[in-house]
């Protein structure tokens, strides 16, 4: 073998080990990138996630607004037509007094009664209250008045009849809710008796 030929080969086999050393580095570099790029995958995926999750709340929530914007679409309407049918309601107390108005009253009456049934047909109820607990939800304390016969904090009056539009207070009643005679009252009227 010559020197060109050893050479040669000493080259070959120099080139062989450094080729060997440079795989392993490009093989480590392509396992990092493909560990960078499945984490990437994985944050992308993870906001796709999230961003679905969040568009599926605001469908939800869209649709709930809809639904109630058409359930209480005639709120505004039905409110301004309770004033009209407190009107007619005074209208009749005054006139029950009256023999000689008794057919206008009779028409009254019956516009009265359509007037409730049209509005019960799109949701309106009427809130009971005489007798019942105080409720500050649906009902507002025009004054107390002082009886022993109920229990305290009890409906007595009703001063203006409230309403519901399905599930939610279109009016509040107002109201005279009971309390116990004061000790005070009490030692004055027995003074006053004796």
């Amino acid at each position: 073998m010559t020197e060109e030929e050893k050479d040669k080969v000493i080259y070959e086999i120099g080139n062989e080990e450094t080729c060997g050393e440079e795989q392993p580095d490009k093989k480590e570099e392509e396992s990092a990138d493909i560990e960078a790029l499945k984490k990437s995958l994985s944050d992308l995926n993870d906001k796709y996630l999230r961003l679905y999750a969040e568009f599926e709340n605001y469908k939800k929530f869209a649709a709930r607004q809809r639904e109630d914007q058409l359930k209480y679409a005639n709120e505004t309407l039905l409110k301004e037509l309770l004033t009209v049918m407190d009107h007619l309601e005074l209208a009749l107390q005054h006139s029950s007094d009256d023999k000689v108005s008794d057919p206008l009253a009779k028409g009254v009456e019956m516009t009265l009664r359509e007037l409730k049934t049209l509005m019960e047909r799109c949701g309106l109820v009427s809130i009971d209250a005489i007798g019942k607990a105080f409720d500050p939800n649906i009902h507002h304390a025009m004054s107390q008045i002082e009886d022993d016969r109920v229990d305290e904090n009890t409906v007595v009056e009703e001063f203006r009849k409230g309403y519901m539009l399905k599930d939610r207070l279109l009016r509040a009643t107002l109201v005279g809710v009971s309390k116990k005679i004061s000790k005070e009252t009490n030692k004055t009227e027995t003074k006053e008796e004796e």
